[in-house]
């Protein structure tokens, strides 16, 4: 069974949110062990220089790269690939069949990801659109959901 996480700076504030990603949880539990990981975001100037925001970003990096612990890297950026559900579906698929026993998925502060996080694997992109990051947690906790039920053959994804 294929280990998924969601690597995310920064936590979910309200109710709503929070009972979204239980329920993906729950249901993503009959196809893989499923795990979301908060880790804070580093502090940061009010005003931050382009400096500080590169520090913070690299002190966030360890933190992320070691919750990954060697698993497949998928960062969550604007310059990263746009894929389909299906094509999502595909990777799992793929990764499982290659061998990798974890995927992570990474998704960065408000300043987004380091360089560091986003040379460590592959980069995806959910819209050329710009989403608040706890609705985008939710999307890809979706989207995992659906690319399971797709492999499954089920009428989930229409």
């Amino acid at each position: 069974m294929l280990n998924v996480k969601i690597i995310c700076v920064g936590n979910l504030k309200e109710k709503y949110w929070v009972d979204a990603v239980k329920e993906y949880s729950k249901r993503l539990s009959a196809h893989c062990k499923f795990q979301v990981i908060e880790l804070p975001e580093a502090k940061c100037d009010k005003n931050p220089s382009e400096a500080s925001v590169n520090k913070a970003l690299e002190e966030e990096a360890k933190a992320i790269l070691q919750a990954a612990n060697g698993s497949a890297v998928i960062s969550l950026c604007i310059e990263g690939k746009l894929i389909s559900s299906e094509e999502l579906s595909k990777k799992l698929d793929n990764l499982a069949l290659m061998g990798e026993s974890a995927v992570s998925f990474i998704i960065g502060s408000s300043f987004g990801l380091s360089e560091t996080v986003k040379k460590a694997g592959e980069r995806m992109s959910m819209s050329r659109m710009t989403f608040p990051h706890q609705l985008a947690r939710v999307m890809l906790c979706e989207q995992i959901y659906r690319a399971f039920q797709i492999s499954a053959g089920t009428k989930y994804h229409k």
